[in-house]
């Protein structure tokens, strides 16, 4: 009996035990797109983050207060669908129990996976998404990459300043929180610099469309100086090809959502010359931003994407609101409550998209970059701007 009972003891330590040993690994969901619209925004961010992983777990794990632990990182398929963004938010914070969460990606999905994040206390930081809904009041989300408020300027800015452009037409996507709010704000300020009226074309698109015709019939048939196209990189391979063959000659101008590496694949030499703003230029990079641009390319055979970038700033701002915590206890929520006051005391973040200042909203203040792209199909620096 006594035997029995010893047995019994030792089996309920060894059950005791297991809570210790997985206390000693840091769990961060990744809610992405690996499927979808756009996979390869889920791709470059997966690479990114498994490097970095990869250089932590190899020198012990990350130290948080005097201890170290091991990183795991849980990659969820978001299909770059909004509602699948919910429902995979709502499965990293339940089920797998993550300490913190990186993505979504683009604003379609940040937007409302970031009121689950904040509605269920857990830290979410979005690498790419730039509109302002993303953040607005949600003290648990946060941003790598710059705002649309800001973007829009600098896409008009620098579009009247190349193309000495007085009037512009605008194409955009009705369903995405991204490329609807940027096309507004753009509009908003072409017209407020220019007059109003100047945008001579302002017509949408649905997320699925792949016939752009119609729309692009109206526009080159307005004669704007050029066509701001705040798009994925997906579809706007497609409407630049489309609008070439119904004989448009003109400029285009772009947002960040063309920085994937991916777009020249698809687009050709129909989108070599165009520009568009962005967070980093690879081609020309020096220091920390090559190092990682180098290491990235000789480990996967590609050039890293804004998006692979901003996925590594964004989970060693997550990594080091972590260690700001100072200890984790292994009571998630307290754990997770820690870790969002050290997100919080963030106050600047030297990153290889450069060097970024967080304001009381969790966004950073950061410089923006216009590229071109060359005849090779490099994205090549071309202006930095920065607020």
């Amino acid at each position: 009996m006594k035997k029995m009972k010893l047995v019994a003891l030792v089996s309920l330590l060894a059950l005791a035990a297991a809570p210790a040993l997985a206390a000693d690994t840091i769990k961060i969901g990744f809610n992405i797109p690996l499927t979808g619209d756009i996979p390869k925004v889920g791709e470059s961010s997966k690479l990114s983050a498994e490097m970095l992983k990869e250089d932590i777990n190899g020198k012990g794990g990350l130290e948080v207060g005097g201890k170290k632990y091991m990183l795991e990182f849980i990659y969820e398929d978001n299909e770059a669908k909004a509602e699948s963004a919910v429902t995979t938010a709502l499965k990293l914070i339940e089920k797998d129990e993550v300490l913190a969460m990186v993505g979504p990606n683009s604003s379609k999905q940040a937007v409302p996976a970031g009121q689950v994040a904040n509605d269920n206390e857990t830290v979410m930081i979005s690498p790419w998404s730039t509109n302002p809904d993303t953040t607005l009041d949600r003290p648990w989300v946060f941003r790598a990459a710059f705002l649309d408020p800001f973007q829009g300027p600098v896409a008009v800015d620098f579009a009247v300043e190349q193309f000495g452009a007085k009037t512009a037409a605008v194409l955009y996507d009705l369903s995405n929180d991204y490329s609807k709010g940027l096309a507004e704000i753009f509009k908003e300020v072409f017209e407020k610099k220019m007059g109003q009226g100047t945008v001579l074309a302002f017509e949408s698109h649905g997320t699925k469309d792949q016939d752009f015709s119609a729309q692009l019939t109206k526009i080159i048939a307005a004669k704007p100086d050029f066509i701001f196209l705040p798009d994925n990189y997906n579809q706007v391979a497609l409407i630049v090809k489309q609008a070439h063959q119904l004989g448009w000659k003109g400029p285009f101008m772009g947002s960040d959502a063309w920085g994937s590496s991916e777009l020249m694949e698809l687009c050709g030499d129909d989108c070599k010359g165009l520009f568009f703003s962005t967070h980093y230029a690879a081609a020309g990079a020096t220091g920390a931003t090559k190092e990682f641009i180098d290491r990235y390319t000789a480990k996967y055979g590609n050039v890293p994407d804004d998006v692979a970038a901003l996925t590594w700033d964004a989970t060693r701002i997550v990594l080091q609101g972590i260690q700001e915590a100072g200890k984790l206890t292994g009571k998630l929520r307290r754990d997770r409550q820690a870790v969002k006051e050290g997100m919080a005391a963030i106050k600047s973040f030297d990153g290889i998209t450069g060097t970024m200042k967080f304001d009381e909203q969790g966004d950073p203040v950061k410089c923006a970059v216009v590229v071109k792209i060359s005849d090779s199909g490099e994205f090549v620096f071309t202006k930095s701007v920065c607020p």
